[in-house]
């Protein structure tokens, strides 16, 4: 079964923190979810490659949500962008 790969930057946060919990409680089963810590210079490096200039960010399957861009992650936004529902 494939799956999808769910990516939450966090700098460690209350509002990561909530995004993390968040991601974790709408995610399905064919979600494989990864919390990546900013503040290792490796992680930073691949969100930027990403376009994340925000944290909590969120990538799902290689694409940031949009929801990422602005005002941050809400679970509308998530589960349009794939999370919550198998592959």
């Amino acid at each position: 079964m494939k799956k999808r790969n769910v990516e939450v930057f966090s700098a460690g946060c209350p509002a990561c923190t909530e995004t993390a919990t968040l991601v974790q409680q709408i995610a399905c089963h064919s979600c494989e979810i990864e919390v990546r810590d900013m503040n290792n210079p490796e992680v930073a490096a691949k969100a930027q490659q990403y376009g994340v200039r925000t944290v909590p960010a969120v990538v799902i399957d290689g694409k940031l949500a949009l929801c990422c861009n602005g005002a941050g992650p809400n679970e509308a936004s998530l589960r349009s962008a794939g999370l919550g529902m198998a592959m």
